[in-house]
Parts: structure tokens; sequence; C-alpha cells
């Protein structure tokens, strides 16, 4: 359980997908709008995973002693899923 937490546990200076925009994309107008729709696509997953995590119909999401999916979920509160999605992995 420790190597899974170490392993899992993300770095404090960790990269997130769709946290922010390269500088060099919001001169070009088709870049940064594209990466203003992938964060649009984003949220909306968040949006999918948070509905799934209320619905009590899904019997692995609800329960005694269940703990709602964050794994992949872009945004999160801190904790072994970090804050979302990292760029990469250090597995």
């Amino acid at each position: 359980m420790t190597i899974l937490d170490v392993l899992s546990t993300h770095s404090t200076d960790e990269e997130y997908i769709a946290d922010k925009m390269e500088p060099s994309w919001e001169e070009a107008p088709a870049i940064k709008g594209a990466f203003e729709r992938f964060i649009g696509k984003v949220m909306e997953l968040t949006g999918i995973i948070d509905g799934r995590n209320l619905d009590e119909g899904l019997l692995n999401r609800n329960g005694a002693g269940v703990v709602p999916y964050e794994l992949l979920k872009p945004r999160s509160e801190s904790g072994v899923t970090g804050m979302g999605v990292p760029n990469s992995i250090s597995i």
C-alpha cells in the first residue's frame, strides 16, 4: 500500500491536463479556440463523473464504505488524485 501511495501521489509542481494555456498558443486564434473547446469538454467530463457519483442506481458508486470515483476526474480535491489528471505519470 505504501508503494501504491507513493506512486499515486502527485508532485507539488505537477502540470495537469487543461490546466493552463501555453503562452505561444494565445497568439494563434485557431489554437486558442481549440484549447478553449478542449477545456469545455474536460469540464463536461467532470460533470459526468459527478453525476455518476451521485446516481444511487449505480451500486459500485454508492453504499457503505464506497468512496466517490475521482481517479481520472479532471478537477478534484487534494489527496491521492492530486488536483486533476497529470500530463505525465511516474510509473
